[in-house]
């Protein structure tokens, strides 16, 4: 593999996966990038796996080239494992985070459970080959109110195991020393230096 598409528009994802993916001389493009017009992949998956294979597959597919795609979110277990793959929408259409994030909050008054994970699968379509899948989570609870002004969605109310702080209450390197989509990047990094 010399060359890798990661099929996201998100400037900072596409950087990690740069920084990774450098290491073993891969070469990456941002599917932005490319000169064709690719489809919008609709996330009609039921699980974060399914979705990010959706995306991965499709566009590896058409370009056959090896595609990378991702799908997060945020399981709350008092919410049975809600909103998951609906988190950006959780609240309607227009993804609004501050909309879906007091949802949240308002679904969990008067609950005492509240454990939750942000979780964050990594699909490698190849063609020809199987789909590669990763998951990578960061386990927490979610707090009464919103706390901090770092991060982005659910990140203000959401306390990692370990920190009396809410994710959005830490730096940037804190942040991404523990967080979902860096464990899957582990993950992704592990099989990579198996599979050279």
């Amino acid at each position: 593999m010399d060359r890798i598409v990661i099929a996201s528009g998100n400037q900072g994802k596409i950087r990690e996966f740069r920084q990774l993916f450098s290491k073993y001389g891969i070469e990456t493009i941002a599917m932005n990038d490319l000169d064709e017009t690719l489809p919008d992949v609709e996330e009609t998956g039921e699980t974060f796996e399914e979705n990010a294979r959706l995306k991965a597959e499709t566009i590896s597919d058409i370009i056959q080239v090896p595609v990378l795609a991702d799908d997060s979110g945020l399981e709350v277990d008092a919410l049975n494992k809600r909103p998951g793959v609906y988190s950006a929408r959780f609240a309607g259409e227009q993804k609004d985070d501050q909309a879906n994030l007091q949802k949240v909050l308002n679904e969990l008054k008067g609950k005492e459970d509240r454990e939750a994970r942000f979780v964050c699968v990594l699909a490698l379509a190849r063609p020809g080959k199987e789909t590669v899948y990763k998951r990578g989570t960061c386990e927490g609870q979610i707090g009464l109110e919103p706390q901090g002004e770092n991060g982005f969605g659910y990140d203000p109310v959401f306390y990692p195991k370990g920190f009396n702080r809410t994710m959005a209450q830490l730096s940037s390197d804190e942040k991404n020393s523990i967080s979902h989509r860096s464990n899957a990047l582990k993950q992704l990094e592990g099989w990579l230096s198996q599979s050279e």
